[in-house]
């Protein structure tokens, strides 16, 4: 059960403004915002808020019908700009705001930036809630998560937009199901295609559908669209004890400029930088946080731990961290202020990082980091204590994901030039803890869907998409797959429409979707494609440079050398009997997938004699896009020869 703390508690004291003054006060989501509480024997509703720049201050709610009294003036609580007020009689489920008095006599109505609900879009108004008393039943998970090794477990994510996923026909324009409803459906669904986690977008509450919850106004409230914060706390369980994890996107790069929302909170920069060349983010037309302030960089870092704390989530998708950590980035010559050495990286973007990455670790060593990082940045994964790391426990491989891409667009007629677009990530794929993406950003704004990306016509398409995604499955990495891909949706996605589930009454799209089922389960059930994602040793190309046949061939081998695989994939429409490789074991070779079981062996035994630098050689039955992974066991793997 969660803890419930006594309604006296959630009053501020001097240690905790000193605390949220010094950008450490880890729980400061328990104090600030609208909180359940008695004052003299009376019950009622604590606010508290941070304006440091406020004239005045007021609630305005449902509990006052709107209307500014100086019995509603909230008081100042620190020098820091840290207001407060009991309102007597108060409770949960009704409307408030604050009503701050800028400098320049304005009256701003702004939203909680800490409220734990708020209303439905296209109403602002923050709603008084409780978050306390929800009967969790995944203990059990929580506790094998905290000591887990998130490097070596598995993790295949389905990333997922609840609002598009499914919609029911209930005669609403939205048709949004409910997160309990949501959470039946999409977890017996994961749990059938073999999915390990999923990754929701935009929970965070946000004024506009169509940006997909990137311009957060609620960084403290699950979005109202699909219900409430105890029925997103169902969700989360609900997904715990069917063993599937739960990973949210979030956003610390930027906010809307909704009058409602951060922006220009009290009639000056509070969350933002001033200057707008660090401030402002021309390209999306929103804010730039301003870490430099300890109080906004304990919003935030306290907001990515309040998720952990409150919902159980298992980990932070962190968007757009090139954008947090350029100066320039978006911006062109002129436009942007340098750091005092003169440089274009954010100084206290990095140190807010950091810190966060840091604070999470030991604070909720269950949930992970992600880091939507699109450069060169170095060392963005790893341990924030180890010099210049930022700390993420995995960072998104978008260089992998391009080059992929690119490859797999290009008639099979063209891929023999450009076979090294597929091999070159293999040279940089333990300079950080990857993640192999193939997100929503890539089947939106006319790129469209992964199906319609491979060449060909009708069967071409699938099965070049099966044998791309088996390429994903083998190559060293953990892996993320947007929803509608594994069953080849033609069209792109959007989030006003559900996905095209009548597709699967296609022979094509069912098929794909089966095979996407099987990878991951393949996947799941072998330690070799996950223990050693990041561990050169666990992976070795057999031939990489067969450009010629247009044919990949590699292994993953596991710490025990028990149950390795052997990959071999041909990318072109010619089928390839008896085609020898070489293999580093000797020994039966056990088919465990391919993309044409019925007539491919089942069973293959090596030969001696050298092929591709190795002792052993196979002689493999490779349809067209072929698809041919092959379990063995060794108590030695032969290392190539010549390296």
């Amino acid at each position: 059960m969660a803890h419930v703390r006594k309604k006296d508690a959630v009053f501020l004291t001097e240690l905790d403004t000193y605390l949220f003054g010094q950008g450490t006060h880890y729980e400061i989501y328990n104090k600030m915002g609208a909180h359940e509480a008695e004052k003299d024997g009376k019950k009622g509703i604590y606010f508290a808020t941070w304006a440091p720049n406020a004239r005045d201050i007021f609630v305005v709610g449902d509990f006052n019908n709107w209307h500014e009294e100086d019995k509603y003036r909230m008081n100042p609580v620190s020098d820091g700009g840290v207001y407060d007020l009991f309102v007597e009689g108060a409770c949960e489920g009704q409307c408030y705001k604050f009503l701050i008095i800028a400098q320049n006599g304005d009256r701003l109505y702004k939203a909680d930036p800490y409220a734990n609900a708020a209303q439905l879009r296209p109403e602002t108004a923050s709603v008084i809630t409780n978050l306390e008393g929800f009967e969790w039943g995944d203990k059990s998970w929580v506790s094998k998560k905290q000591k887990e090794d998130h490097l070596k477990s598995p993790m295949v994510i389905y990333e997922c937009h609840l609002g598009s996923w499914k919609k029911q026909d209930d005669g609403t324009e939205d048709g949004y199901m409910n997160y309990r409803e949501l959470a039946h459906e999409l977890v017996e669904y994961v749990k059938k295609m073999n999915y390990t986690h999923v990754e929701l977008m935009g929970i965070a509450e946000y004024p506009y559908d169509v940006s997909w919850g990137y311009q957060v106004t609620g960084y403290y409230a699950p979005t109202a669209r699909y219900g409430s914060p105890t029925d997103f706390m169902y969700f989360v369980d609900y997904c715990h004890q069917n063993d599937i994890g739960v990973i949210l996107d979030w956003v610390p790069a930027h906010f809307p400029k909704d009058a409602h929302g951060l922006a220009n909170f009290d009639g000056s920069c509070v969350y933002e930088y001033a200057d707008p060349r660090k401030g402002e983010h021309p390209d999306w037309g929103t804010k730039v946080f301003d870490y430099a302030k300890n109080e906004v960089s304990n919003f935030l870092i306290a907001n990515g731990m309040f998720w952990v704390d409150k919902f159980h989530v298992d980990g932070l998708r962190v968007d757009a961290v090139a954008s947090m950590l350029y100066l320039d980035y978006g911006r062109s010559a002129g436009n942007w202020i340098p750091n005092k050495y003169g440089d274009n990286g954010n100084l206290e973007a990095m140190n807010f990082l950091k810190h966060l990455n840091s604070m999470m670790r030991q604070r909720f060593p269950q949930a992970i980091t992600i880091a939507e990082e699109s450069t060169a940045w170095p060392n963005v994964s790893g341990n924030p204590d180890d010099g210049n790391c930022l700390g993420f426990t995995f960072k998104w491989n978008m260089g992998w994901m391009h080059d992929f891409l690119e490859y797999m667009k290009l008639d099979p007629f063209f891929r023999k030039p450009n076979h090294g677009k597929m091999t070159f990530s293999t040279m940089y794929a333990y300079s950080e803890n990857f993640i192999l993406v193939l997100s929503h950003d890539e089947v939106v704004h006319l790129k469209c869907s992964m199906i319609n990306k491979m060449p060909g016509l009708g069967k071409d398409k699938f099965d070049n998409l099966k044998v791309g995604y088996a390429f994903m499955c083998g190559h060293p990495g953990k892996k993320l797959l947007f929803m509608g891909q594994e069953f080849g949706q033609y069209e792109e996605w959007n989030e006003k429409k559900a996905l095209d589930w009548y597709l699967l009454s296609e022979s094509e799209n069912k098929n794909l979707q089966e095979f996407v089922a099987k990878l991951n389960k393949l996947y799941c059930s072998h330690k070799c494609m996950y223990e050693t994602d990041f561990d050169s040793r666990g992976f070795r190309w057999i031939n990489a440079d067969d450009a010629e046949n247009s044919v990949y061939s590699w292994v993953r081998i596991s710490e025990d050398k028990k149950k390795n695989l052997l990959f071999v994939l041909n990318f072109t429409p010619v089928e390839r009997d008896n085609f020898r490789i070489g293999v580093p074991a000797k020994g039966k070779y056990k088919l465990v997938l391919g993309s044409d079981e019925d007539n491919q062996k089942k069973s293959l035994a090596s030969n001696d004699g050298e092929c591709d630098g190795f002792k052993q050689s196979l002689l493999v039955d490779l349809p067209r896009y072929g698809v041919a992974v092959y379990e063995f066991s060794a108590d030695e793997i032969d290392e190539k020869k010549g390296l």
